[in-house]
């Protein structure tokens, strides 16, 4: 694998999370501001890693994997900046997700909190809403404050 098949990969996953954000949300100008591949095995973790390497570098080191600051590449939801390669794990079995960027998280929350398939996650420095339908092969989230803004990108 290249690192032009990486982006490939990447500008896919936000395609297709825009997508499913279209299906549940009736929004239309919204941005993205990361995305995560989730790798399945040991072995693709290590390739898309060290490729990812080449795209930018480490900004955050999480338990889960690392996220990177690449330049920004162009997708169908705007620019993006931050990805993150995820480790192997059985509760994610999609290809990948995207976060995207709401004008208002609190009006957000009050009208799809409840709605088919999205749910609630709670964090200490932040809170995001997942979005996921069997139909799709990545999730969307909605985080607030943004991986952007919590890493002060």
């Amino acid at each position: 694998m290249k690192t032009n098949e990486l982006t490939i990969m990447t500008r896919e996953i936000v395609s297709d999370a825009q997508a499913l954000f279209r299906k549940h949300v009736n929004m239309l100008d919204v941005r993205v501001n990361y995305a995560c591949i989730f790798s399945h095995t040991d072995e693709e973790y290590s390739t898309l890693d060290a490729l990812a390497q080449q795209l930018g570098k480490v900004v955050e080191a999480t338990p889960t994997g690392s996220v990177y600051q690449i330049q920004p590449l162009d997708t169908v939801a705007g620019l993006l900046q931050l990805l993150k390669i995820r480790k192997p794990d059985s509760t994610r079995p999609e290809r990948g997700d995207a976060d995207f960027t709401v004008t208002d998280y609190s009006a957000f929350k009050v009208e799809y909190l409840g709605q088919p398939g999205f749910s609630l996650i709670e964090r200490p420095d932040m809170e995001m809403m997942e979005l996921v339908d069997p139909a799709f092969n990545v999730r969307a989230y909605f985080s607030h404050p943004t991986l952007l803004e919590q890493l002060s990108v």
